[in-house]
């Protein structure tokens, strides 16, 4: 079998990460040479990362931070290709958001779009999110599908303070600005809440979420719809549009729209041992996610059965529920 990446050298920018371990592993057994940028390689919570198959001949981590350009262009050069995952998520509330979230969020974004436009890179493939999308304070009457080209009201996250949605959907237009005025070939994939087995040893922010579910503390009074697709499948879309020449502007990466309360019946059925939230029946929303452009490409997903599995087994293996 040949391997696609063959000693093609590509960079992923916070490669520690939940969504990026997942793509390092993939590009690893595709034959890829990786760049990975961590804020210390020598961290134990990195350690993942130099056991995955192949990591040892054909993965270089590099200590990096999105605001020291410096840094960024050391990894970047040399590379044919970038994946910019990398992005502040916060832990707890926000006390400034400018300084820690929107300010990385978009200088963050421009280091590594000027360093890979330095590089001569072929493409970027920049993360974005479904919340750069559908955010708004009104939905219109007549469209049912949210596409890609729904974007997020930023004055409205301003009001409700909902900073995350608020940097990821600047930082995505800033990049596509730099883009246009720049030439670079930049593709941008917006996943939704993504969910799955970690390959990292701490607990991510959207793995936590499940978490919570399990614990039965998860409020999802506002969250009648839940809209999740799996962390493999996330990497797989990012490959695919590394490697497909066609691949062009920005894709929602969503696999399954479902009411909060089928999920947590889902997760009853398969595991009746936990104290679950309790959940709204009605929806507040009747729009879906559309995946169309991503599928036509040749997008595959798991099952939201195979997907919570795989997700729950491993929190329990890991330590980070008890079994119920």
């Amino acid at each position: 079998m040949v391997m696609e990446g063959k000693g093609k050298v590509v960079c992923v920018t916070g490669a520690g990460g939940f969504l990026a371990s997942w793509l390092v592993k993939l590009l690893l057994s595709d034959g890829y040479r990786v760049h990975g940028t961590v804020r210390d390689p020598n961290d134990e919570k990195n350690t993942h990362l130099k056991t995955l198959e192949n990591a040892e001949e054909n993965l270089r981590l590099f200590k990096a931070e999105l605001l020291d350009y410096g840094s960024l262009s050391a990894a970047i050069a040399g590379c044919e290709g970038v994946f910019h995952i990398a992005c502040p998520v916060p832990s707890s509330k926000v006390t400034s958001p400018e300084n820690e979230m929107v300010v990385p969020a978009i200088d963050g974004t421009l280091n590594v779009l000027k360093a890979s436009s330095e590089a001569k890179v072929r493409r970027v493939v920049m993360v974005s999110s479904t919340g750069a999308v559908y955010v708004k304070p009104g939905w219109p009457e007549e469209d049912k599908i949210i596409d890609e080209e729904w974007w997020t009201d930023k004055e409205f996250c301003k009001q409700t303070e909902n900073w995350y949605c608020f940097s990821k959907t600047i930082a995505e237009e800033k990049g596509l600005d730099y883009a246009r005025e720049s030439g670079l070939d930049l593709v941008r994939v917006c996943p939704c809440l993504i969910l799955g087995p970690m390959l990292q040893p701490t607990l991510n922010a959207s793995s936590s979420v499940l978490v919570r579910i399990l614990k039965g503390v998860e409020d999802l009074t506002s969250h009648s719809l839940l809209d999740i697709v799996d962390v493999r499948d996330v990497a797989s879309a990012l490959l695919l549009l590394y490697d497909k020449a066609e691949a062009t502007g920005r894709y929602i990466c969503s696999s399954y729209t479902v009411k909060a309360s089928d999920y947590i019946d889902m997760l009853e059925s398969m595991y009746p041992n936990y104290k679950y939230p309790k959940a709204p029946t009605e929806v507040d929303r009747d729009y879906v996610l559309s995946a169309e452009k991503l599928k036509q490409l040749g997008w595959k997903y798991r099952t939201l059965e195979e997907s919570t599995k795989d997700a729950v087994d491993h929190l329990i293996k890991a330590g980070l529920i008890s079994e119920g």
